[in-house]
């Protein structure tokens, strides 16, 4: 997990996975069990005073992911030792927590939280039996779903550069973390940008912000730009021209899909929610709303 200056990945590159992550998270928790996590981990609750026994700390910091999670109150046992990744946590039934952390922490208390963060949420994952498969996706999945329930926030400002010296920790870049928070931002009203410490992380944060925006500004959604709109107006008359046939007919890169169940039906167009990333569908007919059986988002579109 902790990557070195050179080896720091920028950009969008699992926007895919993430994208999915979302969906899985919502077709798994439902949007009653994703709204009972409204707060993030807050700065105090993973705080260390340079005086705090290291071992104690390091338990009660952990103790605060499980809470936060909803996880069962139950042993932690937490060692340090010196290892390649940031951490490892036994994936077990339960009831006990049993994590290691690399012995750089000891110098960096400050990051242990967002060690925990991750490792806490790979066992709530696992005991929700929620997985995807290959190592890759399923820790893109861990870190997705860490941030947009809260705790992740703190993986994106371990994200620092300083000269010679620079980190991250997790499987997302800076941005896609940025993404993920900006989606979970949204959804709860929720401003994350005071509790950054990193100014790198910040930025990350900006960019990962614009790109989420991005989603609720592509047709057939009302809030499309013009030239978005001309496309989309373009691919629609193209696909009314053509005789109903079922099957989708994409429109080029703009992530929308036409469709007809046959002849004589009316023209359906599908599209990703852009809360969840869950795909909608709805008749061709004008402007309407639409709600997402997912997450519950209510959407104004122009059809």
């Amino acid at each position: 997990m902790t990557t070195g200056g050179s080896g720091i990945a920028h950009g969008f590159p699992h926007l895919d996975t993430v994208r999915a992550a979302l969906t899985a998270l919502f077709r798994r928790l439902s949007h009653d069990t994703v709204s009972t996590f409204p707060t993030s981990v807050l700065p105090v609750d993973v705080a260390f005073d340079d005086a705090e026994d290291i071992h104690l700390g390091a338990q009660r910091v952990a103790r605060a992911m499980v809470h936060h999670l909803h996880l069962p109150d139950a042993r932690i046992v937490l060692t340090f030792r010196e290892m390649e990744h940031a951490a490892t946590v036994e994936l077990t039934a339960g009831p006990e927590y049993f994590i290691e952390l690399n012995d750089r922490f000891r110098r960096h208390r400050k990051d242990i939280g967002a060690a925990l963060a991750h490792e806490v949420t790979h066992v709530w994952l696992h005991r929700l039996d929620l997985s995807f498969p290959g190592t890759r996706d399923n820790e893109i999945l861990t870190d997705t779903a860490a941030t947009y329930l809260g705790a992740g926030w703190l993986l994106l400002d371990a994200y620092r550069e300083h000269g010679p010296f620079s980190q991250k920790l997790g499987y997302l870049t800076p941005e896609e973390f940025g993404y993920v928070l900006a989606k979970r931002a949204d959804f709860f009203d929720e401003d994350p940008s005071p509790w950054f410490t990193s100014p790198q992380a910040y930025d990350a944060y900006t960019a990962g912000r614009a790109r989420s925006r991005q989603d609720a500004h592509r047709p057939p959604l009302a809030g499309a730009g013009l030239a978005a709109r001309l496309r989309y107006a373009k691919d629609r008359r193209a696909a009314q021209a053509r005789p109903r046939t079922t099957g989708p007919t994409a429109g080029p890169g703009g992530g929308y899909a036409f469709e007809s169940a046959g002849p004589g039906t009316t023209l359906r167009v599908s599209f990703p929610c852009p809360a969840c990333c869950q795909r909608i569908r709805v008749p061709v007919r004008g402007r309407l709303q639409a709600r997402c059986g997912l997450c519950k988002t209510l959407l104004d579109c122009d059809t």
